[in-house]
């Protein structure tokens, strides 16, 4: 009882403490201006339906290169300085390791225009382009995993091995979600609070990480409020949430021909907008270890690891054997 009382005040206190972070400290830019990248964040200007943008990237070189470069794909909710942990792994390995903000995230510009992933496909090759690299490895996690479903099928001579992280995606959402009005989303996510941004986290993605590991993702996503141009970065948020409704790639994970492994953790039922579909619907969505083996037993050349004891973020939370996993498959040649 003694134990549960401590836990019980441990987690007040770490809520408490979002709070008074976030009124202490000056708030980010919607560029994340003042939240710090583990590597030398550049710049490469984009034009995307006519508005000059930039796409923010690490390209990060290894001290004992194999001549091999791995791509690094982030998902929805994460700066793609989370991919820390696994950038040393392939640097140590012999990789060159690059590492983008999709344009609407982390450091890159925010749009006035819609997201669609054929335009951040696009864009990813011409960094890819800009870079001189000709043929890459795609390591993709969550809403990573959709685009890279788009970059694998739009740009096959591009990508050499597609690794899939507990990508969403997985189904087609919009067979249990009805559709959703932009303003009534925005409505919903400026009301949301750090607090509950933190169980949100906790509940979607079935965390196992230490809270304070996961203070960074919400300072990172509350901490640009006091921002001028909040709103801007917050309706380009919430077109990503669009994006994903409206441009399911689900039917086309099958006719992926490059290797692909997916690694899924087997408590991860994550699935976007599942709070709003009908309540008879939503013990059906979700199922992505399950979704993941039934794809790759469809496909050519794939297969489908679930790692026990993971939620979302699986390669965080068990990161011996993803990096085993990864090492393992990234080395086979076709």
């Amino acid at each position: 009882m003694k134990s549960l009382l401590l836990a019980s005040l441990a987690a007040l206190s770490l809520i408490s403490s979002d709070a008074a972070r976030a009124a202490e400290r000056e708030p980010y830019g919607i560029g994340l201006e003042g939240f710090a990248y583990p590597y030398p964040v550049q710049m490469l200007p984009v034009s995307n339906d006519g508005e000059q943008l930039r796409m923010a990237y690490m390209d990060v070189a290894s001290q004992k290169p194999n001549g091999r470069i791995v791509v690094l794909l982030h998902g929805r909710n994460f700066p793609s300085s989370y991919w820390r942990p696994v950038i040393q792994t392939l640097t140590d390995a012999g990789y060159r390791v690059i590492v983008p903000d999709q344009v609407g995230f982390g450091k890159s510009s925010k749009p006035t225009g819609e997201l669609h992933f054929d335009t951040l496909a696009r864009n990813t090759i011409t960094l890819m382009d800009h870079l001189g690299i000709t043929k890459f490895d795609v390591v993709a996690h969550s809403l990573g995993g959709m685009l890279s479903v788009r970059i694998a099928r739009a740009f096959p001579d591009r990508v050499d091995h597609l690794l899939l992280v507990a990508p969403i995606g997985l189904e087609d959402y919009r067979l249990y979600v009805p559709p959703t009005p932009t303003e009534k989303i925005i409505e919903t996510e400026d009301k949301l609070t750090a607090d509950g941004y933190r169980k949100q986290l906790e509940i979607n993605y079935a965390l196992k990480l230490p809270a304070d590991q996961v203070t960074p993702f919400i300072d990172a996503r509350f901490n640009i409020k006091g921002a001028s141009d909040y709103p801007r970065w917050l309706r380009a948020f919430v077109s990503s949430a669009q994006m994903i409704y409206r441009e399911p790639v689900a039917h086309e994970i099958p006719l992926i021909k490059q290797p692909t492994l997916f690694i899924m953790g087997a408590d991860d039922h994550n699935a976007p907008g599942k709070p709003n579909a009908p309540e008879a619907l939503r013990p059906r969505m979700g199922q992505n270890a399950e979704l993941a083996k039934a794809l790759a037993a469809k496909m050519t050349n794939a297969t489908a690891e679930v790692l026990p004891d993971a939620g979302h973020l699986v390669f965080l939370e068990a990161p011996a054997r993803f990096n085993e996993l990864m090492l393992d498959f990234l080395a086979k040649r076709q």
